[in-house]
């Protein structure tokens, strides 16, 4: 990987400053810098996580930003959109200077505003979705079992042994009380 000097500064500050951080990770992508950081919040529905790649003349110009991770199928495209443009207006007053750590400081001070777009996309879904669950309860009620009396247990209790199951040979047929009942057929005494 072919950094400048100014990518390896910065890198290795990063690397200083999240050290410990889990929701920090970097790497090389395509022979450029790559950062990503998760950002968690209480609400599952406003996590994400933020790819950052800086091409090979940043940071004279702005970095690539991503959102487009399996991490991140639960966030709207219209949401994705407005936070990309925003960290890109954002990253326009930083051009010339290391801005990765500005960037995640930026999405942490801010993480609500970018999300609200978010919250209004879940609460029109979940205005959508009483009737739906309405008709999944009336669906999903159980199926009541048969009341068996006292007489009828007992009997079913007789038929099986302590596993539950027949005794062998339950439904076995008696070859002596068959032939009896289907009487002499093959036999021609003339």
């Amino acid at each position: 990987m072919d950094l400048n000097e100014q990518q390896e500064e910065e890198l290795e500050a990063m690397n200083a400053i999240f050290e410990d951080d889990e929701c920090y990770k970097t790497n090389e992508v395509e022979g450029n810098l790559a950062f990503q950081y998760r950002f968690n919040a209480d609400n599952e529905t406003h996590s994400f996580i933020l790819g950052m790649v800086c091409p090979k003349s940043y940071p004279e110009v702005v970095p690539e930003f991503s959102l487009d991770l399996f991490f991140n199928n639960h966030i709207m495209p219209s949401v994705k959109t407005e936070i990309i443009e925003k960290l890109n207006e954002f990253c326009d007053t930083l051009v010339g200077d290391a801005m990765i750590y500005s960037v995640v400081d930026f999405v942490k001070e801010n993480h609500d505003d970018l999300m609200t777009n978010q919250n209004m996309v879940y609460q029109e879904e979940s205005e959508d979705k009483p009737e739906e669950k309405e008709q999944q309860t009336k669906a999903a009620k159980p199926v009541k079992k048969e009341q068996l009396t006292k007489s009828q247990k007992r009997k079913m209790a007789d038929r099986v042994n302590i596993a539950g199951e027949r005794q062998r040979g339950w439904n076995w047929i008696d070859p002596i009380k068959h032939l009896s009942q289907t009487g002499k057929q093959g036999t021609d005494e003339s």
